[in-house]
């Protein structure tokens, strides 16, 4: 292998982490705080939607059991992903977040299908409900999920777990707007289509958002290089440290939400490296990322010039 060094190196993410773990886990209190909320929230709209009738309020409600299921597993996920490595799992079990984001997708994806399905009926059969209950359900949907948003805000900037949960609500938040603009118009006008109308916006709703979401995921599990990463911008910095002759088998991809890694093979000449050693040229090479990239994990190997003409016999 020739002059093979690698070197791992991790710095910490100041933004609700405590210090150690995956972006999630710092909002694990705020999920539990969450999920509450969504139980309070399901009972209460189950409730409404068998005294109203409410194909709105029903279709909330199924929203919003998918919000406990999604934000349970989210739970799961995080406790999971705090496991320690080991085994054949070197970076332990930290994707199971990304796992748990991708099934929250599908879950929303099969209560959208859901409630298109059953307002069709409905456009066909329309039934009789009360205005003023619904209204009140509604106005309730409403106030909760704001609670909810404003627990979850922050987090789903930093993980995209915390972000299905996050959609998911505000979904559900624009549901209840639906179904309190819907009651109130059967109220001024006794059209009672418009809460079917309702129940075919919140499955609109659901849509765009997890498509994106999706996207996201999948981008994570297909090791796709960060968004907020530029290689271009990292090769840039990396070949501008005195010594550096070139760079190949650069790779930036992410384990989990807050956990990107970055690989690469650098040829130092061997004038430097005799000049400032291997150990301080690492070390320029990790200030170089950290002070640029957010990185969580680097790791390089420093070889002389001519040694990747070696690579594809010995190490591919």
């Amino acid at each position: 292998m020739g002059a093979g060094h690698q070197h791992g190196h991790g710095h910490g993410h100041p933004h609700g982490r405590g210090g150690a773990g995956t972006a999630a886990a710092g909002y694990r209190g705020r999920l539990w705080m969450t999920l509450a909320i969504a139980c309070t929230l399901l009972v209460a709209e189950i409730v409404g939607a068998a005294l109203t009738g409410s194909l709105a309020l029903l279709a909330d409600a199924g929203h919003v059991a998918t919000d406990v299921i999604g934000i349970g597993m989210a739970l799961l996920a995080i406790s999971v992903a705090q496991r320690p490595a080991g085994g054949r799992r070197t970076f332990g079990l930290a994707r199971m977040e990304i796992l748990a984001a991708l099934l929250n997708c599908l879950l929303l994806f099969g209560v959208g299908g859901y409630i298109l399905v059953e307002a069709v009926e409905r456009l066909r059969e329309p039934a009789e409900v009360p205005g003023g209950p619904t209204v009140l359900f509604g106005l309730l949907g409403l106030l909760l999920n704001a609670v909810s948003l404003g627990l979850l805000m922050r987090g789903q900037r930093e993980s995209l777990n915390v972000r299905g949960a996050f959609l998911e609500v505000l979904a559900d938040a624009l549901g209840s707007l639906a179904v309190v603009i819907a009651a109130l118009v059967i109220l001024l006008t006794g059209w009672q289509r418009a809460d079917t109308v309702a129940s075919l916006v919140i499955a609109l709703l659901i849509v765009p958002r997890t498509v994106k979401l999706a996207r996201e995921a999948l981008e994570v599990l297909l090791e796709a290089a960060p968004r907020d990463v530029d290689l271009a911008e990292v090769r840039a910095h990396i070949l501008a440290l005195p010594g550096v002759e070139d760079l190949h088998d650069l790779h930036v991809w992410t384990i989990t939400s807050g956990m990107p890694v970055l690989s690469a093979h650098v040829v130092v000449s061997r004038e430097v490296l005799d000049a400032v050693g291997h150990e301080e040229m690492l070390h320029e090479l990790q200030e170089c990322l950290g002070g640029h990239f957010d990185v969580e994990h680097c790791t390089f190997q420093l070889e002389p010039h001519g040694h990747a003409a070696h690579e594809p016999r010995l190490c591919h």
